[in-house]
Formats: C-alpha cells, structure tokens, sequence
C-alpha cells in the first residue's frame, strides 16, 4: 500500500471517531434532556422537556461537528502529503532525513522496502551519454544492464 494511501485512512479513521464524538455529544444531550440529569444527580430544579430547544442543539452540534471534521480531513491529508515530499541534494542525490542528517537514497529505500539496487542505464541515458552503444547490448525498453 503506498503512503499516501496509509495517510488518507488515518484521516479517514480519525474523521470516523470524531463522528462517533460528535453522535456521542448529540446523544448525551438528549439523554440529558429527557432524563433531566441536573436535577436527578444534583437535586436541581426539575425542567420540562424542551424537544425544540434538544433539536436545535443536536442540530447546532452537528454542523459545527461537521465542519470540525471537514477540517481535521484536509490538514491530515495535507499533512500526509508533506511528509512524502523527500528533500535532495541537487548534487550527489542524498535525502535529507533531519535538518543535520543525509542518507543514500539506496539505503533508505533498502531500509524501508527490503529492496535490493542494481544498476544499469536508461535508453535516454544510453542516447544522451554513449550514442555510440546505442545499438549494442539488451538495449530493449529497459536500458542497458
């Protein structure tokens, strides 16, 4: 599975507990409503049901939770996104994994795929670098090797 695809059912996932949250709250309310809780735990003065009042509340809750969870959604996947860019040098092609620190693109790839590296040449390279081998060796689709 590629990382992005890891990152966006992270996001996915925190969306889905953030809803159950946000049913959670709708549903305390109106526990809390019909069963008048202030008064039941803490003695308080008895209130009469207000459905209006509990449908505007629910409604209430459900829009800013949606908005809440709209957000959560597109910086977690904006997130996931900056952390695939991979920062190299222009000159030996090293990756920058900490503001002080620099690896081998080979030995982060091997490190994080258990991927091994060989080496051949491109067609394009073949072209550009060596016309003269340009016809010679397995010079298919897939370069020299």
């Amino acid at each position: 599975m590629a990382p992005s695809q890891t990152h966006n059912l992270i996001a996915k996932k925190v969306a889905w507990y953030e809803t159950g949250a946000i049913i959670f709250v709708i549903a305390l309310s109106w526990f809390d409503e019909v069963l008048d809780i202030p008064h039941v735990l803490l003695g308080g003065a008895a209130t009469p049901i207000n459905w209006r009042e509990s449908i505007f509340e629910s409604f209430v809750i459900a829009v800013v939770g949606a908005v809440i969870i709209r957000h959560t959604y597109r910086l977690l996947t904006r997130v996931s996104f900056l952390e695939s860019i991979l920062p190299v040098c222009a000159s030996c092609k090293k990756i920058r994994l900490d503001p002080e620190f620099w690896s081998e693109i080979q030995q982060i790839v091997q490190e994080r795929s258990q991927q091994e590296f060989t080496h051949g040449i491109c067609p394009d390279c073949i072209e550009k670098y060596y016309p003269e081998l340009g016809g010679q060796g397995k010079a298919g689709s897939h370069g020299i090797e």
